[in-house]
């Protein structure tokens, strides 16, 4: 197989090698794993041009002497020790993996809800390098960060000044995998990148048989009840695609999606009346929100009127996660099997024993 694939930041080389062994992904459709013996070899396809490549990395233990001989690619010497992480999902998936002494350098703060990082960066050990969209350059260089972790989106531009820095950049693309369990599994990735492939391994085998245990118990419901997912952001009500991962949840859930149709694996930005046509007739609505107050049926009446015409606000069926003070989008992206039972609890109220909902809250 041969590489010629553009690198972004890092040392990049461009001889060819002996094959290798790829390594079995069970659900990630847009990431490919070649070990080598003294270097592994990650293809990441690009989830928005079918058949092309975001990127290509060379993972080398630092431990070896660097090979002669390397495909073309970005160079990655791990485990990364001082890592910066722009996503607060995947700063709870290192802390979870044990690593989260090597994240040095964190974006957007205000919007991490984990108390750990939160301690570590008053008490100057992370530090807070600005926005994800544009992180603050001389902050990076301080903490001489070995890679930069950033979730890439379609039509970017590149990464500006932080190319500049020839320093490591992960594109993050997890989030276009098309299943809950094919965006989980990208852990195994990470856990190479941190020395933590043991722990990634076995973290993803407990949600994967969690996960699919529960979408069995789903099918054993006598009840199937639609979903309507968020609401309106400015103008538009981004629906999430049916091929996304939160789409592909409410499938595995046993409840019906009006957007199934769509093979989008991103969100769709639609005006509130083609939302309304679709799903103005669903029998539950589930929104997540931001908020130092929990939501109401009234406060939320009282953003958009519009919102009263719908079946499940007229029947008290409204269901409201605050990701300002849950840990939704810290725990959800990598313990899909999390979110996956919050929606059976909601739509089988028929099934017993799961427990309450950890993110979900019932509207009053």
């Amino acid at each position: 197989m041969l590489f010629t694939l553009c690198s972004c930041g890092g040392s990049s080389t461009n001889s060819f090698s002996d094959s290798g062994d790829t390594l079995s992904l069970s659900y990630a459709e847009n990431i490919q794993i070649i070990n080598y013996g003294e270097y592994s070899v990650v293809n990441l396809s690009d989830p928005w041009n079918k058949g092309k490549t975001l990127h290509t990395y060379i993972l080398v233990p630092e431990s070896k002497q660097l090979p002669d001989n390397l495909p073309e690619g970005t160079v990655v010497r791990t485990p990364l020790k001082r890592a910066v992480v722009a996503t607060s999902v995947h700063c709870g998936l290192i802390i979870d993996l044990q690593k989260g002494s090597s994240i040095k350098g964190v974006c957007d703060l205000k919007y991490i809800n984990l108390p750990w990082i939160q301690q570590q960066c008053a008490k100057g050990n992370i530090a807070e390098c600005g926005s994800g969209l544009a992180p603050t350059l001389e902050k990076i260089i301080d903490i001489d960060a070995d890679a930069i972790l950033i979730s890439p989106f379609q039509n970017n531009g590149g990464y500006g000044r932080l190319e500049e820095l020839k320093k490591p950049i992960i594109e993050m693309a997890d989030y276009m995998e098309t299943s809950a369990l094919g965006r989980a599994e990208w852990m195994k990735f990470y856990g190479m990148l941190f020395g933590a492939e043991e722990q990634a391994n076995a973290i993803f085998k407990s949600v994967e048989t969690d996960y699919n245990n529960l979408k069995a118990l789903a099918l054993t419901s006598k009840t199937r009840k639609s979903i309507v997912i968020d609401k309106k952001s400015g103008s538009v009500w981004y629906v999430p695609g049916g091929h996304s991962t939160i789409g592909r949840i409410i499938i595995d859930a046993n409840a019906d999606y009006p957007f199934a149709d769509n093979d989008n694996s991103g969100s769709i930005p639609l005006p509130f009346e083609s939302v309304f046509e679709k799903a103005g007739d669903c029998d539950l609505w589930m929104l997540r929100y931001g908020s130092p107050q929990p939501a109401t049926l009234k406060s939320l009446v009282s953003e958009y009127q519009g919102y009263s015409q719908f079946k499940a606000f007229k029947e008290g069926e409204v269901y409201g996660c605050n990701t300002e003070t849950s840990t939704f989008y810290e725990d959800t992206p990598f313990h899909p099997d999390m979110l996956l039972r919050d929606f059976i609890i909601i739509a089988h109220p028929d099934l017993k024993g799961l427990g309450e909902t950890k993110y979900f809250k019932k509207l009053k």
